[in-house]
């Protein structure tokens, strides 16, 4: 396994290298991987000058920062970090500054984080593709004819191709979760209310939506998570972490992800050997039927195209946007967003609240809860199409592709992906970890036991890590 953010870091601390050099090789590694797409906006003067500023402090400030001078890219959608301003994959938004740092940004900095760029998304990241109509086209760097998943799939294809070793990306249907299942990575979203939203509180669609990062380690996962997370002001409370228990958990596993939904037989394997692992350790396995589970997957599927439709239409009235330019499938959402009625907007909104309080109820008897994440392999360019109006077939689409992603979005669950073995391709067969709110370590201490079999190895090294 390739080097991590943390690795990267401890070298930087040592004095194997300056920030500065990390940057510069994080830049060289941009410019020989653009074909890939990761990378939507490029300010090398200002990663360089952030490289400068850590270089510049003194050495007991550096050495308090976990992630000290390591490069790193912000997601075009979300944040915003001042300097870097998003057009949300979309020409209709020109690049303007003015927008100062997100609380998340500061956090993000405040680890010593170094910026020098913006990764690629879909179209205001209604697809689980990042193939912009703008360009450019995100590939996925385990095989560049396979997209590398959405909406965060530039970060991703940063990650993964080892441009940077830890990317900002956000999470509103699987869209860290299902980039990181593409391109063998570990990918968290956050419950709701763990990570900070202000001081805007903008593009967070209801409370679906949470921020964090993609990385190479669950360690990096971890410390990101440590560094950015707690003291959120509003618009939801804080939850208090739960502390990570070694053994005697409630692991319930599914297996099955039903014949309208079918996922690939090595991907379920997958979880059975990731079960097994885990029962191993000293959990408990408790088979979940789909049956269990089915409605409340179909319900957060609906309920997420609902509330980006209604979020889409209230964003664009607010701002006075003219989206008259933009992709078809935009178009379709906008309006789909306009003419639905109060009552139909307040149901999609409830149901944040009645999915959380029926997927209570089946961790009543399991602590967690095992599943597959994609239900097939990565799929090649050009499978999410957006030049289209069919916004019933685009949505349906993505659940088939991820059937069990929306409803961490919607319950306001925490949950984890991250690779545990390879196809006959060489592509990962990731795997998906739930659990309630508060209980992210939780996620993350099983995670690391999983990581610890070495299923999964990186492709390639990450930039300016003497491997």
């Amino acid at each position: 396994m390739h080097a991590d953010a943390t690795a990267l870091a401890e070298a930087i601390g040592s004095g194997q290298l300056t920030a500065r050099q990390a940057m510069e090789t994080s830049l060289a590694a941009a410019t020989s991987n653009a074909s890939l797409g990761a990378i939507t906006h490029l300010d090398e003067k200002k990663g360089r000058a952030s490289a400068d500023a850590f270089d510049a402090l003194p050495v007991d400030q550096r050495a308090a920062m976990h992630f000290g001078g390591v490069p790193t890219l912000a997601k075009d959608l979300g944040g915003p970090f001042e300097g870097f301003p998003v057009s949300a994959g979309s020409s209709s938004i020109p690049r303007r500054g003015g927008m100062a740092d997100s609380d998340l940004a500061i956090r993000f900095r405040g680890s010593g984080l170094c910026l020098f760029g913006l990764t690629t998304s879909p179209e205001f990241g209604l697809s689980l593709a990042s193939e912009p109509a703008m360009g450019p086209v995100s590939r996925n760097p385990l095989a560049p004819h396979l997209s590398s998943g959405g909406s965060s799939g530039g970060a991703a294809a940063a990650v993964a191709a080892g441009i940077v070793s830890i990317a900002h990306a956000t999470d509103a249907g699987g869209s860290i979760r299902v980039p990181a299942a593409c391109c063998g990575l570990i990918g968290l979203k956050p419950g709701r209310g763990a990570i900070p939203a202000g001081p805007s509180y903008g593009n967070y669609l209801g409370g679906i939506a949470s921020e964090l990062a993609i990385c190479r380690s669950v360690r990096d996962t971890v410390s990101i998570f440590a560094n950015v997370s707690g003291d959120a002001r509003g618009p939801f409370p804080p939850v208090l972490q739960v502390p990570a228990k070694e053994e005697g958990l409630r692991v319930g596993v599914l297996t099955d992800t039903g014949a309208d939904m079918p996922t690939a037989p090595e991907r379920l394997e997958a979880v059975e050997a990731a079960a097994r692992s885990l029962e191993k350790k000293g959990h408990r396995i408790i088979p979940v039927k789909w049956t269990e589970i089915d409605q409340l997957a179909l319900a957060s599927a609906t309920a997420f195209a609902d509330i980006v439709c209604i979020n889409l239409a209230e964003t664009v009235e607010r701002l006075s946007a003219d989206l008259s330019g933009t992709e078809e499938i935009t178009q379709a959402v906008l309006e789909r967003g306009l003419d639905m009625r109060g009552t139909d907007a307040w149901r999609a909104m409830n149901m944040l609240a009645f999915i959380s309080r029926d997927l209570w109820r089946l961790f009543d008897d399991i602590d967690c809860l095992l599943t597959p994440m994609l239900a097939t392999a990565p799929k090649p360019i050009g499978s999410f199409p957006t030049d289209h109006r069919d916004v019933e077939a685009h949505f349906q689409r993505m659940t088939a592709f991820a059937p069990l992603a929306p409803l961490a979005n919607i319950s306001g669950f925490p949950a984890i992906t991250l690779p545990f073995g390879e196809d006959g391709k060489g592509l990962p067969l990731p795997v998906q970890l739930l659990a309630p709110m508060g209980q992210e370590m939780r996620l993350l201490a099983l995670a690391a036991h999983l990581e610890k079999e070495e299923r999964w190895s990186h492709r390639f090294p990450v930039a300016g890590f003497a491997q």
